[in-house]
């Protein structure tokens, strides 16, 4: 998976670090079917890549067993996009799909995001002990660590698997207990817009 960023003005790919790429594929049993962001310098090697931005994963269907995304971390001007659109994409797979769902994304507990897609939503996260990890830029060890702390986000009614596995690489919270809870204010407004979208 990669993500599309801005750095210094200029847009670059930005991949997932092998270790993590490997660690995903041993939560799903070593098959990635979906990579909705993905680029020419992804080592995900999913069944099936959505290239940004040839291919615009938002507008592609996501029916597939498992799905790993690392999405634009960035607002999308031209589509009117942001990565609120890409964790609504994620809930939606699981809970019509029935999809595993694992996604890198930075830690923004307070954003709309977080309190619509992953609190009530997803079943657990792994707070990156690497807080400062390392993507490839295309391609590449840069050696620049992200500005922002990171977490795996796992939506899958078993968490035994993503536990086993990602507790090497941070603290890994069971979210069950949230499961179907509207999080933060104007509950009644988003209660009834939750996945309306598609």
């Amino acid at each position: 998976m990669t993500a599309g960023r801005k750095v210094n003005s200029q847009s670059v790919d930005w991949c997932t670090p092998p270790e993590y790429v490997d660690a995903v594929r041993k939560v799903f049993g070593g098959k990635i079917f979906l990579d909705p962001c993905s680029n020419k310098w992804s080592l995900v090697r999913a069944e099936m890549e959505y290239r940004l931005p040839e291919n615009d994963g938002l507008k592609e269907s996501w029916n597939y067993p498992t799905i790993y995304v690392n999405p634009p971390y960035g607002s999308d001007k031209v589509n009117g996009t942001t990565i609120k659109n890409w964790l609504f994409r994620c809930a939606h797979a699981h809970r019509n799909y029935g999809s595993r769902v694992i996604a890198l994304v930075p830690v923004a507990t307070n954003t709309s995001h977080w309190k619509e897609y992953v609190w009530g939503q997803a079943t657990a996260v792994c707070f990156l002990y690497d807080t400062r990890l390392r993507f490839l830029v295309e391609g590449k060890d840069e050696g620049k660590g992200a500005p922002m702390s990171c977490a795996m986000i796992y939506w899958n009614n078993d968490i035994d698997s993503f536990r086993s596995v990602f507790k090497d690489f941070g603290a890994v919270v069971d979210l069950r207990s949230l499961q179907g809870e509207i999080i933060g204010s104007n509950k009644k407004s988003r209660q009834s817009s939750l996945f309306s979208e598609i």
